[in-house]
C-alpha cells in the first residue's frame, strides 16, 4: 500500500519529494474510540486516512455542535498542528482506521523545499481556521458569501461638494470614520482618499484651504448593485485597488472597501470563485475547476443547506462553462449567439459535475464557417474541465443542438408532431434551457416558442407528463420501503417523477423559471399548486438530494462511476431516522403522481 500520489496535495511534489515520503511513511491501525490528538497536544506526525473514519471535534463546544469535520479515505489531518505547534481540536477515531503516518519533521522539510506543496496547506489551513471560527461565532455560511450581493456589503458614500477644500475633506473623513469620499464635478464622479490628501499636503505643498478637486481621481473601478460580492473582490484584485464604487445610471450609490469584504467572509468558496474569475487561460481554469469536489465535501461536512449548496455549485459550474466559452469563441461571434445548458445544470440543481448538456442559439443569418470546429473544441475543453461527453449527444458539437430561432422553431414543431417518448424527452430537455454566455435574451425567445407550441395542447401535455409513471415508487402495499435490505434507485423512484412533474406543470402554465423549487413557488403564486404540497415536495427533493449526494461523494475518486453509483441508495445502510425520512418523501412523490395523473388524464 502506498500514498496516492496522483491526487492533491501529493501530486504537487517532485520526484525527490515523493521518494522521500515513500521511504519514511509508516502505517498504523487505530481502533474505534482512540483519541489521536487532543486539544493542546503537539504531534509527531501528519496523518492520511487509508481506511476508516476520523472526526475532528471542538471539546469546548456543546456535544450537539462539537463535530467540526469528518476525515475518510485519502483525507489528511494534523498539518495545522505541525504549523501551530499544538492542536486546537480533538481528533478521534469513529470507525476503526488505517492511517499513514508522515513524520512531522519531514513534512516541514517538504513544505520548506517545495513551494507549491507548502502553498496548498497554507491557503487551505488559513481558510479552514477562519471557517471554524465563524462557525462557532454564528458567522456567514460558505454559500452565503458566494451568493451575497454587493448591496449587502457596501456603505453609503460620503460626498464632498465640487468646491470643497482639503480641510473639508479631512473633516468629513474623520467624522464618518472612512478612508475615502466621493466628489462630483462636471457630471463625473471622482474619489479622494486619505493618501491623496497626505500627498497633496506633503508632496505638493497644498494647504487645508486648497481645493480638493485637483486631488480627485475620476478613473473609477465600478460595480453594479446586484453583482456578486466576490466579483467586486475580483475587480479590486485585477485593478490593484482597495475599493470599488457602486453605480447605477451614472449615480454613485455606495462604496465597497476591501477590508469590509474580507471581514464579511473568507472561505474555500471565495477562493474557488476567485480562481475561476481570475483565470487568464485554460490551464488556470482547469485548476480552478478541479477544486470543486473539495468544495462540495466542505459544504457537506459543514451542514450547508442543500438548496444553498445547489445554488452555489450551479453558479460556479455556470461560470466555469461560460469562461471556457469566452476563451474559445471570438468575442464578436460570442455576442451573436447564446450558450445554454440543460438538465440539472439548467435547473441549478447540480452538485457534482454531470455529463455535458448544452446547445447554441444563433442569430438569424449568422455566417460563421468556423463554428463547427470551435464547437468541437468547446466540447473537448469541457471534457478537460471534468464534464464528460453526453452519451445522447446533447452538446454544442452536435448540429442537432445548434441553430437559429427559425431552426429551433422547426425542431419544436417536428417533435410536437412526432409525439413519441423520444420527442417528449427532447422537449423536456429544452424546457430546462438556461443561458450561461452570449445573448441571454435568445433563450427567452426560445422559451416563447416552446410555450407557443405546447402550453395549450392538452393531448401533447398528457404525453409530455406521462413519463412520471414510467418508474414505480419503491413502496409496498403497506407503505413501507420495498428494499429494506437492498438498494433502491433514488433517481428513478424519487427525483425524476418529482422534477418532471413540476416541469410538466410549468410548461402547462408558462412558468419561465427552470429551478424546481422556483417553479413550485411560481405555481403556488399563480394558484396552480397548493402551498402545503409545494412545501412537502421541496422537503422530499432535499431528502433525495442529500442521500444521493452522499452516495456520489463516495465515488469522487472514480468520476465515471459516480452518478450511476450515486443513484443507488443502500436502505440497510441508512439510520432509522433516514429510512423514515426517505419513506415519507416517497409517499409525497406517490401522492404527487396521483395528482398529476388526474390533472393530465394519465393512466395510473
Amino acid at each position: 500500500m502506498d500514498l496516492n500520489f496522483e491526487q492533491l496535495p501529493f501530486s504537487l511534489l517532485g520526484k525527490q519529494g515523493r521518494d522521500r515520503l515513500r521511504q519514511a511513511v509508516e502505517m498504523t491501525f487505530l481502533s474505534a474510540g482512540t483519541v489521536i490528538l487532543d486539544a493542546g497536544d503537539a504531534t509527531d506526525y501528519v496523518y492520511v486516512v487509508h481506511k476508516g473514519v476520523v472526526v475532528e471535534m471542538d471539546p469546548r463546544a456543546p456535544e450537539a455542535s462539537a463535530r467540526i469535520a469528518v476525515y475518510t479515505d485519502d483525507d489528511l489531518f494534523g498539518a495545522i498542528t505541525v504549523f501551530n505547534g499544538t492542536s486546537r481540536y480533538r481528533f478521534k477515531v469513529e470507525e476503526e482506521a488505517l492511517c499513514y503516518l508522515i513524520p512531522a519533521e519531514l513534512f516541514q522539510a517538504l513544505c520548506n523545499e517545495e513551494p507549491a506543496f507548502a502553498d496548498y496547506f497554507q491557503t487551505r489551513l488559513a481558510a479552514k481556521s477562519q471557517l471554524l471560527a465563524e462557525r462557532r461565532e454564528g458567522g456567514v455560511t460558505l454559500a452565503g458569501f458566494m451568493l451575497a450581493r454587493v448591496s449587502e456589503c457596501m456603505r453609503e458614500p460620503v460626498l464632498l461638494p465640487a468646491d470643497g477644500t482639503i480641510g473639508d475633506a479631512a473633516t468629513e473623513l474623520t467624522r464618518h470614520g472612512v478612508d475615502s469620499l466621493l466628489l462630483e464635478a462636471g457630471g463625473q464622479v471622482g474619489v479622494i482618499t486619505k493618501t491623496d490628501l497626505l500627498r497633496g499636503l506633503v508632496e505638493e505643498g497644498l494647504t487645508p484651504r486648497s481645493p480638493a478637486l485637483g486631488l480627485a481621481s475620476f478613473a473609477l473601478v465600478t460595480v453594479d448593485l446586484d453583482e456578486f460580492l466576490f466579483a467586486a473582490l475580483v475587480r479590486m484584485t485585477r485593478h490593484q485597488v482597495t475599493r470599488v464604487v457602486v453605480m447605477a445610471e451614472g449615480r454613485a450609490l455606495g462604496v465597497v472597501e476591501l477590508p469590509d469584504v474580507l471581514s464579511f467572509f473568507s472561505s474555500r468558496s471565495y477562493v474557488v470563485g476567485l480562481e475561476v474569475e481570475r483565470a487568464e487561460d485554460m490551464d488556470a481554469l482547469v485548476l480552478a475547476s478541479a477544486r470543486l469536489p473539495e468544495l462540495v465535501q466542505a459544504l457537506m461536512a459543514q451542514g450547508v443547506r442543500m438548496r444553498f449548496a445547489m445554488e452555489l455549485m450551479a453558479a460556479l459550474n455556470g461560470r466555469i462553462i461560460a469562461r471556457a466559452f469566452e476563451f474559445l469563441m471570438p468575442r464578436t461571434r460570442a455576442m451573436q449567439c447564446c450558450l445554454m445548458v440543460f438538465g440539472s445544470e439548467g435547473r441549478g440543481e447540480q452538485i457534482l459535475k454531470t455529463d455535458q448538456d448544452n446547445g447554441l442559439i444563433l442569430e438569424e443569418d449568422l455566417n460563421w464557417p468556423e463554428l463547427r470546429d470551435l464547437s468541437r473544441a468547446f466540447t473537448d475543453t469541457l471534457v478537460r474541465l471534468g464534464y464528460p461527453r453526453c452519451p445522447g449527444g446533447i452538446m454544442a458539437s452536435n448540429p442537432e443542438w445548434v441553430g437559429t430561432l427559425t431552426d429551433w422553431r422547426r425542431r419544436i414543431r417536428r417533435w410536437v408532431g412526432q409525439g413519441d417518448d423520444a420527442a417528449m424527452m427532447r422537449l423536456a430537455i429544452l424546457a430546462d434551457a438556461h443561458p450561461v454566455a452570449g445573448q441571454v435574451r435568445l433563450v427567452e425567445r426560445l422559451r416563447d416558442l416552446l410555450f407557443e407550441h405546447c402550453s395549450h395542447d392538452e393531448i401533447l401535455l398528457s404525453q409530455f407528463a406521462r413519463p412520471v409513471l414510467h418508474f414505480a415508487t419503491p413502496l409496498t402495499l403497506f407503505g413501507t420501503l420495498k428494499t429494506r435490505d437492498q438498494t433502491l434507485d433514488i433517481k428513478k423512484g424519487g427525483v425524476f417523477p418529482l422534477v418532471h412533474g413540476v416541469r410538466a406543470l410549468s410548461l402547462r402554465y408558462r412558468i419561465r423559471e427552470t429551478n424546481t423549487l422556483s417553479r413550485m413557488a411560481r405555481l403556488v403564486d399563480a394558484g396552480h399548486l397548493e402551498a402545503e404540497v409545494a412545501d412537502d415536495l421541496g422537503g422530499a427533493l432535499a431528502v433525495f438530494s442529500e442521500l444521493r449526494l452522499r452516495q456520489q461523494i463516495k465515488y469522487l475518486s472514480a468520476p465515471g462511476a459516480a452518478l450511476q453509483a450515486g443513484n443507488q441508495v443502500s436502505v440497510a445502510g441508512l439510520s432509522s431516522l433516514e429510512r423514515d425520512m426517505l419513506r415519507d418523501a416517497l409517499h409525497v412523490v406517490n401522492d404527487f403522481k396521483k395528482s398529476l395523473s388526474r390533472r393530465f388524464h394519465l393512466e395510473y
